[in-house]
């Protein structure tokens, strides 16, 4: 289940809000600037399926979405708990950073935990199947997969390059809670 919680962030340790309706959820980000949608696909997904058959199983949404927003790229990131550099690909989106661009993920498939630091408050999503979350360019965030990730996201870039990162050089991300391997 979805959920979001809204941190003073200067108290990492007891939430001033916890959210799981997806409604209320997506009101309380869209008043932060945040876009967060359900989809559902317009086809069956297989497990192991290519980045071709999972795009198109999601082509309207992507579409709309790029012709909104002018999004440029649109690829699929895979990721499995037995990946053998999960340790390191975890660590490389922990520490807070912010991009010139939208960060947009549509999870297809397994988990992930965005946390946003804006106004400060901190706001922890908790992304599961079905989730899209559009952080706005500039943004301080973080992200976390877990130590036994798994999940299967759709990404949209404006820029062809894909993710690039500008790391603050704040430790905040390491006050606040991590995502836990789902059970």
């Amino acid at each position: 289940m979805s959920r979001l919680r809204i941190f003073d962030e200067t108290r990492p340790q007891s939430p001033l809000a916890v959210i799981d309706e997806h409604a209320a959820i997506a009101a309380e980000l869209g008043n932060a600037g945040v876009r967060f949608e359900q989809w559902e696909a317009s086809q069956q997904i297989a497990p192991g399926a290519s980045q071709d058959e999972v795009i198109a199983a999601y082509r309207g949404d992507i579409d709309r979405l790029m012709r909104e927003e002018g999004y440029q790229a649109v690829d699929v990131i895979s990721l499995a708990p037995d990946h053998p550099d999960r340790a390191t690909l975890r660590q490389k989106f922990l520490s807070e950073h912010t991009h010139s661009e939208d960060e947009v993920r549509f999870f297809v498939a397994g988990a992930g935990q965005f946390t946003l630091h804006l106004g400060g408050k901190v706001y922890d999503i908790l992304c599961e199947q079905g989730d899209l979350i559009g952080v706005p360019d500039g943004t301080r965030h973080w992200f976390d997969m877990s130590e036994a990730p798994y999940f299967v996201a759709i990404r949209l870039f404006t820029n062809k390059e894909g993710w690039v990162a500008n790391f603050t050089g704040d430790d905040i991300a390491s006050r606040f809670p991590r995502m836990a391997p789902a059970v």
